[in-house]
């Protein structure tokens, strides 16, 4: 589950987690993070790129071994080509066991239709003593009739030894505004 909050122009609050269930509830991979926005650009409705960084701790876990707070800083650039949208993303840290790692994707959106756009996804991650874990996604995302909310699906899939064959996955998001300030 992902949860973000602005708490100003061009900042975010970003909560995260998972639950793994097989057979106990676990959660898994916590972490507390700010994304700022550094240059404005497409997804601003602005001319050029966009330019945003996510910083924050990897709070521990109920899994054996992740008990500690690493902590993960990742870059993000977003333009334009053609109609498709693409973001790249890169950073790394230290994880929950004090072992460096390193991240990575490329997102490409293709709108199909004012209502539904066609996502793919290949990204990875490396850590120090481990086999990397690279998986490709292709997945839509719907804005089925309120401006504000959006339903995505996707089917994820291994690429490497140390990433899981399949997953599916689901989300909901929606926007709100929490202030009721009037323009002057």
């Amino acid at each position: 589950m992902v949860l973000n909050y602005g708490i100003a122009k061009n900042l975010e609050l970003v909560a995260e987690f998972n639950l793994q269930v097989s057979p106990d509830v676990e959660l898994t991979d916590p972490s507390l993070s700010l994304k700022g926005v550094l240059k404005e650009g497409v997804l601003q409705d602005k001319p050029g790129v966009s330019v945003a960084v996510e910083a924050g701790p990897l709070l521990p876990s109920t899994l054996p071994h992740e008990d500690r707070v690493g902590f993960e800083a990742i870059a993000i650039v977003s333009g334009k080509l053609a109609p498709v949208t693409v973001h790249v993303n890169g950073g790394g840290g230290l994880d929950r066991g004090g072992r460096g790692f390193g991240v990575w994707g490329v997102i490409a959106e293709l709108p199909v239709h004012s209502k539904l756009r066609l996502v793919s996804e290949v990204n990875g991650q490396s850590t120090e003593g481990e086999r990397p874990n690279n998986s490709a996604l292709l997945g839509v995302i719907w804005q089925p009739t309120s401006k504000n909310v959006f339903l995505d699906a996707g089917v994820r899939h291994g690429i490497g030894r140390a990433a899981s064959d399949w997953q599916f996955t689901v989300g909901l998001t929606f926007g709100f505004s929490l202030s009721t300030s009037s323009r002057q």
